[in-house]
């Protein structure tokens, strides 16, 4: 397995990192048995890098990669890097009441997803969104305590602009950034990544398949009765649109000897070193065959041949629904 290290001052992880949400939460129900399948054959594949959230289907995210964790041997178990995001307020009805950064809200999370993963650290501790009512500082702050205390390796950060980036490295080094950017999604290029290089923090890019809309396998009809139903890429024109970019980036692909995944995953990949592709596989086939994205190289010649299928732009339709772009600091320069 290839290796990437996040930044100046994370950890060193697998080139390619999965992704649990869509085990517990938000893409319809999943298969126990066969998530803890596919988990196994990351790891056994060497995959290290583990991204959850406590949020995830109310703690049931964490509770499967416990699960996950303690069926395999304890060295491949010690080589998992856990990532946690925190912060949202969820209800028994599933619905969502913002994010919660305060100090004693950042301890209290912590606590309870130690218990749940069954360990006595998280790797990176990362909130989920930017608390409007609360400094990043402080929040950024509690999270160094934790780090000072043993309870916390590293500190990530998830969809801030570059604003709250600067803002949170000056408390306490950062490892990485996690962020959605894909082909369809760069809107990181403009100020977000440079500022992360400048300062020496990563990106942990996710949604490099944009919730498999380029992916080269969802169509109109598959089921979306989930995330995606109010995700207005899918939705009507701006869908027929986007699934032309992807019959574009085919062509490529086949050129290529590659799918149309395997090479938008490269793609990812190949904008830089300090850039990891996290993969939201909840399948052993859909993870084996992101996994043969690592062995594909791309040249110049590929590079411009993938963005002449999919220039900078083109997406038909915003990444996130116009309510949920809201809760994104990162996307506060285009409002």
């Amino acid at each position: 397995m290839k290796t990437r290290t996040l930044g100046q001052h994370g950890p060193t992880v697998s080139a390619l990192g999965l992704g649990c949400m869509g085990m517990s939460d938000f893409y319809g129900p999943a298969d126990h048995t066969e998530s803890i399948a596919t988990l196994h054959a990351a790891l056994e594949a060497g995959v290290t890098l583990l991204d959850t959230g406590d949020f995830y289907g109310m703690g049931h995210n964490e509770l499967l990669i416990r699960d996950a964790l303690s069926g395999i041997p304890p060295s491949r178990r010690d080589s998992a890097i856990i990532s946690v995001k925190f912060g949202a307020l969820r209800d028994p009805a599933r619905g969502w009441h913002g994010y919660d950064g305060r100090p004693a809200a950042v301890r209290n999370f912590l606590a309870y997803s130690l218990q749940r993963l069954g360990v006595d650290h998280v790797d990176i501790y990362r909130p989920a969104r930017l608390d409007p009512s609360v400094p990043i500082e402080d929040t950024v702050g509690a999270i160094a305590d934790l780090v000072k205390a043993g309870y916390v390796r590293h500190i990530g950060l998830s969809e801030l602009g570059s604003e709250s980036i600067r803002r949170a490295a000056a408390v306490h080094p950062i490892s990485d950034l996690q962020i959605e950017y894909s082909l369809i999604s760069r809107g990181i290029e403009d100020e977000i990544l440079p500022t992360c290089r400048a300062l020496g923090i990563g990106v942990t890019a996710y949604g490099v398949l944009s919730r498999g809309l380029i992916s080269g396998h969802w169509q109109p009809g598959t089921r979306t009765n989930d995330f995606r139903a109010i995700s207005p890429r899918f939705q009507g024109e701006n869908a027929a649109h986007n699934l032309a970019l992807v019959e574009a980036l085919r062509a490529v692909a086949d050129r290529k000897g590659v799918t149309v995944a395997q090479l938008a995953i490269a793609w990812v990949a190949s904008r830089g070193n300090d850039i990891v592709p996290l993969v939201g596989a909840r399948k052993r086939e859909r993870l084996n065959e992101a996994l043969g994205a690592l062995d594909v190289e791309l040249d110049a010649n590929d590079i411009a041949d993938i963005e002449h299928a999919v220039p900078k732009g083109a997406a038909a339709g915003e990444r996130y629904a116009p309510a949920l772009l809201t809760e994104l600091d990162s996307e506060k320069r285009n409002r």
